[in-house]
């Protein structure tokens, strides 16, 4: 008598589709273009493709999503086995947060699998190489601020504008470097002093508008623009 052998059941996945503006619409970073791709992937794995959750219109700075506590509670009450996402950067951008969600995988034992970057950690090799991908993406990114903030400080020790014009101050006839607002430097040295003999945000305000002095804008000075200036000036 031949003795029958059950079919392995399918993996259970979830998949993650998420962009930061509506205006991701090219380079296949699309709610669709990513959700085909994850399809296919399920395809591949044989799996059983349960749902897939969306986040538009939302920044992977953080981990607090609408759809990526929908996907981590799948996870936390083992109801999947593994998550799919076309690429890595729509999960996360960050390495310790990736670090984070493989954490909560690994417990559950939950795999993350990523198309673009042919990737899957319910192996150690892709563990391995998902984590060294995501700290080269880090440093990447690090050492792009670092160069931003250099190029900023030798502009501003150059004297040249960086960002909007501060109070004070207005481009000079070469339309690059700053050069002195005398009436803003006046309105200046009044907060200072002001705030020097005791008067609060408020009073300085109610000075200020008493005098007839107007912010650049031409409206009556407020509180929290007092407080802005002081504070910028400091």
């Amino acid at each position: 008598m031949t003795r029958h052998i059950p079919s392995p059941t399918p993996a259970r996945a979830v998949g993650y589709v998420r962009v930061s503006t509506d205006k991701q619409a090219d380079g296949g970073v699309s709610l669709e273009a990513q959700t085909a791709k994850v399809r296919a992937m399920a395809d591949v794995q044989d799996a059983h493709l349960l749902e897939v959750v969306t986040d538009a219109g939302v920044s992977a700075k953080t981990l607090q999503r609408p759809g990526l506590a929908r996907v981590l509670a799948l996870v936390r009450a083992r109801a999947v086995d593994m998550v799919l996402v076309a690429k890595l950067d729509r999960l996360t951008r960050s390495v310790r947060d990736l670090a984070d969600l493989l954490d909560v995988f690994a417990k559950h034992g939950v795999a993350l699998v990523s198309v673009a970057e042919s990737l899957d950690t319910g192996s150690a090799a892709g563990r391995l190489v998902l984590n060294v991908m995501a700290s080269v993406s880090q440093w990447e990114r690090e050492a792009i601020g670092e160069r931003t903030r250099d190029a900023l400080r030798h502009k501003k020790a150059n004297g040249e504008r960086v960002g909007t014009v501060p109070f004070g101050y207005q481009l000079g006839p070469d339309g690059v470097a700053l050069v002195a607002n005398f009436d803003e430097q006046r309105v200046l040295r009044l907060l200072r002093d002001l705030r020097q003999t005791g008067y609060t945000l408020q009073a300085i305000a109610d000075e200020l508008n008493r005098q007839g002095l107007r912010t650049r804008r031409g409206s009556p000075w407020q509180l929290r623009t007092v407080h802005h200036l002081l504070r910028a000036a400091a």
